[in-house]
């Protein structure tokens, strides 16, 4: 890798992601990255790369990224700043002699008045720039970053550090205008955001070529964002009517609304518990709620899931409560289970047990090298340190978090094991009936239960958060 550094600009959102968003990135594009400087305090990041058509590459569809520039120099102040342009850029600047330009000042924790915002770019005017400047489209683009520090909710008058760059490529944080729920027809209360659902594509690295299924689809936020970047799709939910839609608009009908119908293959009404997917090839066993194929099989190239968290109701999974089958019901001669309208049966759930039914069917489902993407929420207790779910065939590539008041949500994201790594790991199918002690909906979901008490510190009358640790 060559010596070249570049400067990204990152958005100021979702700063645990950002990171993780530009290794998935990479490794989809094949770009061999090195973070130099990075902090999740800043919006300033610098990465080596080996050229300016893989910063392009990388940066191109970036959620989180603003913009890439080629980093001329950086100092803590300006005379030692333009020192170092004079003295190790001059074979940059005849290739810009001519080009028309523009200056940008971006400062963070800091402000200049538009006087001090002028003096700051004349100071750069040594530059043998001759062509006009335009401010809009410009054949280059030049910016000036400021970092102060901000320490006790005063910002320094003087940076901690400066930076000055071109313009390479700019991120792809447009599709989160494409993509906005406020444009889109068919959306619920639970729809997610565009901005995650894109994010999750990407860490999931959805792309032409690959299959992504969501076993709880909704209203398909997520399947439309791994659509976007050009995977296959296809997905599930317990609630048919999600699936189906309304007035003729549903998943598909979404998909469609921005021209990727033909990257939806369908939708169905199921659940982790009782998928009909099966895995092949490899022989393939019983479990407790569904089959698994042994390491080697895998049909999916990643799996991206938003469960439900079973706040407003009791989290549940289709079935009777207590396990019994239901005689067939015909209306009007036709089998009651097979009409539009039918609602299937549905029981009480452990959030515990469909964590771990979804990390089981990551195991059977995924190709080798394969994603899951799984959201979970938890409470903010500091005195508690979060335990993720794993599964001996995965492993743990990434933890992004969502904070709120006194919640937040993490999205976990796995890599399916290749079978040379599992040759020590037992691979097996273990029950899940330990983690449905109880009948109420507060007995199984303890996060729904520290919900309404607030999420009272430990010690209050509640009991401490309990995240599964599953392992086989």
């Amino acid at each position: 890798m060559d010596s070249t550094l570049y400067l990204v600009r990152l958005a100021q959102f979702h700063p645990s992601f950002r990171k993780p968003e530009l290794e998935a990135l990479a490794l989809m594009a094949g770009v061999d990255v090195n973070f130099v400087d990075y902090s999740e305090y800043s919006p300033y990041c610098l990465l080596q790369v080996p050229s300016a058509s893989a910063a392009i590459t990388l940066l191109s569809r970036s959620i989180l990224s603003k913009a890439i520039y080629e980093l001329w120099a950086s100092a803590t102040t300006y005379p030692v700043l333009h020192q170092h342009i004079r003295s190790e850029t001059t074979h940059l600047w005849p290739q810009h002699r001519n080009c028309t330009f523009k200056f940008i000042l971006d400062v963070f924790n800091g402000s200049h008045s538009a006087a001090e915002q002028t003096r700051i770019i004349d100071s750069f005017n040594y530059l043998p720039f001759n062509g006009p400047i335009t401010m809009k489209n410009p054949d280059e683009e030049f910016i000036v970053c400021e970092e102060h520090d901000h320490g006790g909710g005063i910002s320094s008058p003087m940076p901690k550090k400066i930076y000055f760059g071109r313009l390479v490529a700019r991120g792809g944080r447009d599709a989160v205008n494409t993509y906005s729920l406020k444009k889109r027809a068919y959306i619920s209360t639970t729809s997610m955001d565009a901005e995650l659902a894109l994010l999750t594509a990407n860490l999931t690295l959805a792309r032409p070529g690959k299959l992504f299924y969501d076993p709880f689809v909704g209203t398909g936020s997520i399947a439309i964002a791994c659509a976007h970047y050009g995977a296959m799709t296809m997905g599930s939910d317990i609630d048919g009517r999600a699936v189906r839609g309304k007035g003729g608009k549903g998943v598909g009908w979404s998909l469609s609304q921005y021209d990727l119908g033909e990257r939806w293959i369908g939708g169905f009404v199921g659940d982790v518990t009782f998928s009909p997917l099966r895995a092949v090839p490899g022989e393939v066993s019983g479990g407790p709620t569904f089959r698994s194929a042994s390491p080697g099989g895998g049909l999916l190239d990643g799996i991206v899931c938003d469960p439900p968290y079973g706040v407003r109701e009791g989290l549940k999974v289709l079935g009777s409560r207590d396990g019994s089958g239901k005689e067939i019901v015909w209306i009007e001669g036709v089998m009651a289970h097979l009409q539009d309208k039918y609602i299937p049966p549905k029981r009480p759930y452990s959030f515990k047990a469909l964590l771990s039914d979804v990390l089981e069917f990551a195991a059977s489902m995924l190709v080798e090298d394969g994603r899951l993407g799984l959201w979970m929420p938890t409470a903010n207790d500091e005195e508690v340190e979060l335990e993720i779910p794993v599964h001996a065939a995965l492993e743990v590539v990434s933890v992004c978090v969502q904070p709120f008041n006194k919640w937040s949500r993490r999205l976990l994201t796995y890599r399916r094991k290749r079978i040379e790594e599992m040759v020590h790991a037992e691979y097996s199918i273990q029950s899940a009936k330990g983690l449905l002690a109880g009948n109420r909906a507060d007995d199984l979901n303890n996060f729904r239960k520290r919900y309404f008490e607030g999420f009272k510190p430990a010690g209050e009358g509640n009991s401490s958060p309990s995240v599964i640790h599953r392992e086989s």
